[in-house]
């Protein structure tokens, strides 16, 4: 209303008209040049065209010549005339801009009326492409990426329930499995962009059923997703990363994805010594590129639904002095029991890693807990148990990957068995045969101190398998 109230006094005033009508007309300096020069040239002609059409002057032009030049200037006038009119069709122009020197006259109210027509109208192409630009921002800040991920089993021991002792994550025995399908779409938080942020990650595979299979809410409840919260960059020293909702763990060295793993299957460690997600509130603290903190109040182990009316706590210490070496501590404490806020859970887990040459990387991973006092026992359960890596890339496309572990479950209470001690070496040779396409192929040997693993109908002390397994990952801007 501003603007239009602005135009109508900028019309009223004789002296500003005229300055608007010739700014308005510099946009046709050129036809208006044109159609001077075209009415000058039919000025010109016709006195000559009547002089040459004189009987005295007919032997030096014919008619037929003269006849021509005159319809050949017509053409070009009405051609320019009829370019005038489409720049006039198109607001470009007020009718008065060709006689700015009469504002007074009645054609002159028209023009604030044209003006203040196409001040209004032409913003409507720049909404749409307006609209069409966030989309496309919102887009380009949010990737979008998965796998899919099948594998083939074979345990030598030929259980007669097909079902391989203590691997949670393997399917069924001799037969194709689909371990994993995962869509995600992230949108990282930024200080210089937008503080608002979100993770979705989506499953669907045997992997996401071990994952749910503890959750109060049962089975079946949230069960295909493996993360979904949302982040806020807080503006505290250096930004503050606050996330709310469903994430998986900071434990262990291994990850829910085999793919991002250096062997194919999970070790006991990530099976049972440790949860794999949790929901509450993560924050996250960056001092430089060498120190970080983590501080989060969760419901607890594997829960979106609480199980007792306690929180527990999980703080992570992570040091990256240099490229080479790094070391995460977390520490979770918190009653996990059901209904019931005694007897706190403690874990402590230390993952080390070291990459002393471009071809070569090793990792260490312990952990120890202990708190969960169960009917029966008189004194709180405990467990622990470690695990090496070593990984050795001959070629880009060619790595070697050896894993170690011992693990103790003390009283049993993790593993579901009397008190055992398992050792287990794992060899998983990788090819990629394209960078989307990852294959494996791995041999594993699990040894117990008494016989827990299933063979045929009966239990043994050792455990054989073999395992193929196939990874196709996609990136949206691939």
């Amino acid at each position: 209303m501003r603007r239009a109230g602005n135009l109508a006094k900028r019309d009223s005033d004789p002296a500003l008209v005229g300055e608007k009508e010739i700014c308005e007309s510099m946009r046709l300096v050129r036809p208006l040049k044109q159609l001077t020069l075209g009415l000058c040239l039919v000025c010109l002609v016709s006195p000559a065209l009547r002089a040459q059409t004189s009987p005295s002057d007919q032997t030096q032009t014919p008619p037929a010549e003269l006849s021509r030049r005159v319809e050949d200037l017509e053409k070009e006038l009405e051609a320019l005339k009829a370019e005038i009119a489409a720049l006039k069709g198109q607001g470009a122009v007020a009718p008065a801009a060709v006689a700015p020197a009469a504002p007074a006259a009645p054609a002159a109210p028209a023009a604030p009326a044209t003006v203040a027509q196409s001040v209004a109208t032409t913003p409507a192409a720049p909404a749409v492409n307006s609209s069409a630009n966030a989309i496309t921002s919102l887009l380009s800040n949010t990737s979008v990426t998965g796998f899919v991920d099948a594998n083939y089993g074979y345990d030598i021991n030929h259980p007669a329930s097909r079902t391989t002792s203590f691997r949670a994550f393997d399917g069924p025995e001799n037969q194709f499995s689909l371990n994993m399908i995962e869509l995600i779409f992230d949108k990282a938080p930024d200080a210089k962009g937008s503080r608002l942020g979100y993770h979705l990650s989506f499953g669907y595979g045997n992997a996401m059923n071990v994952v749910n299979a503890t959750d109060p809410g049962g089975v079946g409840f949230a069960q295909y997703l493996k993360e979904g919260y949302l982040s806020y960059l807080a503006p505290v020293g250096k930004g503050l990363q606050i996330d709310v909702g469903k994430f998986v763990t900071p434990m262990g060295e291994e990850v829910i994805e085999s793919k991002d793993n250096w062997n194919y299957s999970r070790g006991i460690l990530f099976t049972y010594a440790i949860p794999f997600y949790h929901f509450g509130v993560r924050t996250k603290y960056t001092f430089n590129d060498k120190v970080s903190i983590n501080a989060d109040l969760i419901n607890g182990w594997n829960n979106i639904v609480e199980n007792n009316t306690g929180k527990t706590g999980c703080f992570t210490l992570t040091l990256t002095p240099n490229k080479k070496f790094s070391l995460v501590q977390n520490y979770m404490i918190g009653p996990e029991m059901a209904n019931t806020n005694k007897h706190f859970r403690q874990l402590s887990d230390t993952t080390m890693t070291y990459n002393p040459t471009s071809k070569l990387s090793l990792a260490v991973n312990y952990d120890y807990g202990r708190g969960d006092m169960p009917v029966g026992f008189l004194n709180p359960v405990w467990w622990s148990g470690v695990a090496g890596y070593l990984r050795y890339a001959f070629t880009d496309s060619v790595a070697l990957s050896t894993r170690y572990e011992y693990y103790d479950d003390h009283n049993g209470f993790t593993l579901g068995t009397a008190p055992a001690h398992i050792n287990e070496v794992t060899q998983t040779f990788e090819k990629t045969l394209h960078k989307n396409f990852i294959t494996r192929l791995e041999f594993r040997y699990d040894n117990a101190n008494q016989p827990i693993f299933a063979k045929a109908s009966t239990f043994t002390d050792y455990q054989p398998t073999i395992a193929l397994g196939l990874i196709y990952t996609f990136d949206w801007k691939e």
